[in-house]
């Protein structure tokens, strides 16, 4: 077992820095590469002073969302405004267009078919006001749906509170980890982080560098060691230093998904060994650059291993945001975070009245 604390650097070190994964945004160039679908970014050195861009230095906090959004409201409001702008009653042909613009921005048919049921009835139950119309009741139809899995991850009721984070490689999963220690890190708690994934190359490295910014002990092994080996000692470790919060990583390659779903209800196996109520959260991590494939993933992981919350990345960086809506229709669980850019901070709680305005740019 080792763990890594901050090392000081050599005055000549010149270490290059890899693009945050959550600040990616050619998927398609991604996908043509032979090694498309690894998480390959790795955390800005220790020290880093990457500074906001001005724009988001000044934007306040809806502003950064909204920002974060545009490509997904292009895709998902822009179509629906040109159809039922000022609009005040459903048509068969109305509802045809709409069905087919929100399968388009990738509602997925369950969700768009539960949008559209909700959206009949609330127009049929009540007369509009003068300044309601189709469009306002979509956005609240849409807000409702979203505010079912509104659900933000309390991690008082245990200490170490244990966050098992999974998903494929390339979701962002490292990068989602660093970002929670800095939350955490900036709320006053102390953190440790357990490298989990041992087989994907430089997977420890990118944990240690993000620890070693942040100043959060990592707990790991050699490449290729035993996951569930790491994820038991990292627990130890957590209990005995009474550490509040322990961040778990683990693989993600899907060559094989039996035996990577073997990994991970082995890795929850082992570290119940110590505590039987651990993980506390099972937080998945899905890339809304892959559209409906995230679903899938989704169902995968929860049957796996029960997944608890979710955190959706990359929505900076896709036209997909409407996945999200599939997501909480199909998958029922809480989503506690969503990836709206590079920085730190843009690791957000998820609110589904702020997600919504900000995609029908409004504040």
């Amino acid at each position: 077992m080792k763990l890594f604390k901050r090392r000081p650097k050599p005055e000549n070190s010149a270490r290059a820095e890899s693009a945050d994964s959550d600040a990616s945004t050619d998927t398609d160039a991604a996908a043509a590469e032979p090694n498309a679908g690894v998480d390959t970014a790795a955390a800005p050195a220790s020290g880093s002073t990457a500074e906001p861009q001005p724009a988001e230095a000044t934007a306040g906090v809806f502003g950064r969302l909204r920002t974060g959004l545009s490509r997904s409201r292009d895709q998902l409001t822009e179509g629906l405004a040109s159809l039922v702008l000022g609009k005040k009653q459903l048509d068969p042909a109305l509802l045809e267009a709409l069905e087919e613009q929100l399968i388009m921005a990738d509602l997925g048919l369950e969700a768009t078919d539960r949008v559209l049921e909700s959206l009949r009835q609330r127009l049929d139950r009540k007369s509009l006001s003068a300044e309601e119309t189709v469009m306002s009741a979509l956005k609240e139809t849409l807000t409702e749906l979203l505010m079912d899995q509104e659900q933000s991850l309390d991690i008082s009721q245990r200490r170490p509170f244990v966050i098992l984070v999974v998903g494929v490689n390339g979701a962002g999963k490292t990068t989602t980890i660093g970002k929670l220690a800095h939350r955490y890190k900036q709320q006053g708690l102390s953190v440790m982080l357990a490298a989990g994934d041992t087989f994907r190359a430089a997977a420890v490295e990118q944990l240690q560098a993000w620890g070693e910014r942040h100043d959060v002990p990592v707990i790991a092994q050699h490449t290729g060691a035993d996951s569930a080996s790491v994820l038991y000692d990292a627990l130890a470790a957590a209990q005995a230093r009474n550490a509040d919060i322990l961040i778990a990583d683990t693989a993600g390659r899907l060559q094989n998904k039996s035996h990577l779903m073997d990994e991970l209800t082995k890795v929850v196996r082992v570290m119940r060994k110590q505590d039987e109520t651990v993980p506390h959260e099972t937080l998945l991590v899905l890339d809304a650059g892959t559209g409906q494939n995230a679903v899938s993933q989704a169902i995968e992981f929860d049957q796996a291993v029960g997944v608890t919350g979710v955190a959706v990345t990359k929505l900076d960086g896709t036209a997909r945001g409407g996945v999200l809506f599939a997501i909480a229709h199909k998958l029922k669980r809480p989503i506690r975070f969503i990836g709206v850019g590079e920085q730190p901070e843009d690791l957000r709680d998820f609110v589904a009245r702020d997600f919504v305005d900000a995609l029908f740019d409004e504040r």
